[in-house]
């Protein structure tokens, strides 16, 4: 073994860098964890600070918030998966069947051109398009003989926002390594599915949507294990006072509490952030186990 690791030696020192930074800023900061079973001090630090052992997490499963938050949380992913997971997929399959290729770049010109635009402008466009008053999307209403809504401020109506939104911004972008499994696919599938009258459809269902399968399963899988996860951002930036009781998640809520209070709780925001990764933790493994008993198709 150490003499076949000498005859690569160049190999292992190219390892030396990524093992290094997974340690660094992976490994060791785990250690950190412990600071949601004690009461932290920053002056006497992690080491020194007392234990107090599930005080935090009782803290939070006793919060009059949060069976409120932990629903908003995983609806608005669910929401998110249902919407934004599979709308990258179509989107993929449709520039695929294009013929035309200036048609095809100039979609995916346009599709591409929304990931690159910061979160905080997005939300500011949002904001334009939505305000009651001057808003373009009310203006159209009223012009119609509608009256104006009050989509900010209005709790029904936020979860739709964030989604959507997030669909024009990230379909383009998500297209890419479909696009790129695509491009692998032999051509003399297409010919002979052509010379056998198979219809564009018919190619594909039985094609395309097979070459693709896999890395639709892969994507899933790990999309399924960060459902306790949202764009902490955007919806910090899209909430208001009155859309509170359905844009309040984890994220924003350990970011308010934890945080952002006059009285910083690192260790209850530490507690709050491992409940959430023991949660998506769990939720990988099972789908992952699912996907590869029904599949055959999984990360490990």
């Amino acid at each position: 073994m150490l003499n076949k690791m000498m005859r690569s030696y160049q190999l292992y020192l190219m390892l030396l860098l990524p093992v290094a930074y997974f340690i660094v800023f992976k490994y060791v900061p785990m250690l950190g964890i412990q600071i949601a079973f004690k009461k932290y001090m920053v002056l006497r630090g992690i080491w020194d600070s007392p234990w107090v052992g599930f005080k935090h997490f009782e803290k939070l499963f006793n919060s009059y918030q949060f069976t409120r938050i932990v629903r908003n949380t995983v609806t608005l992913s669910l929401y998110e998966l249902a919407v934004a997971f599979p709308f990258p997929i179509l989107l993929a399959l449709a520039i695929n069947s294009s013929n035309n290729k200036a048609y095809k770049k100039v979609i995916q010109l346009t599709t591409y051109a929304p990931h690159f635009i910061s979160t905080v402008v997005i939300v500011g466009i949002i904001v334009q398009f939505l305000s009651l008053r001057l808003g373009l999307v009310n203006k159209m209403i009223e012009a119609l003989g509608g009256e104006a809504i009050d989509f900010l401020g209005k709790a029904e109506y936020f979860q739709s926002i964030f989604v959507w939104s997030h669909v024009w911004q990230n379909a383009g972008w998500g297209t890419i390594i479909y696009l790129a499994v695509l491009a692998s696919v032999d051509p003399q599938l297409y010919e002979a599915s052509i010379i056998d009258g198979a219809s564009k459809f018919k190619r594909i269902l039985h094609i395309d949507i097979p070459a693709i399968l896999p890395t639709v399963i892969i994507l899933f899988i790990l999309q399924v294990g960060s459902i306790m996860n949202v764009g902490f951002e955007k919806t910090l930036l899209l909430q208001t006072p009155l859309n509170l009781t359905s844009s309040e998640v984890l994220q924003t809520y350990v970011y308010k509490v934890g945080l952002a209070s006059n009285m910083i709780d690192y260790s209850y925001a530490t507690a709050i952030g491992l409940f959430t990764a023991v949660i998506n933790f769990a939720m990988l493994l099972i789908v992952n186990h699912t996907a590869k008993r029904v599949a055959k198709t999984s990360l490990w």
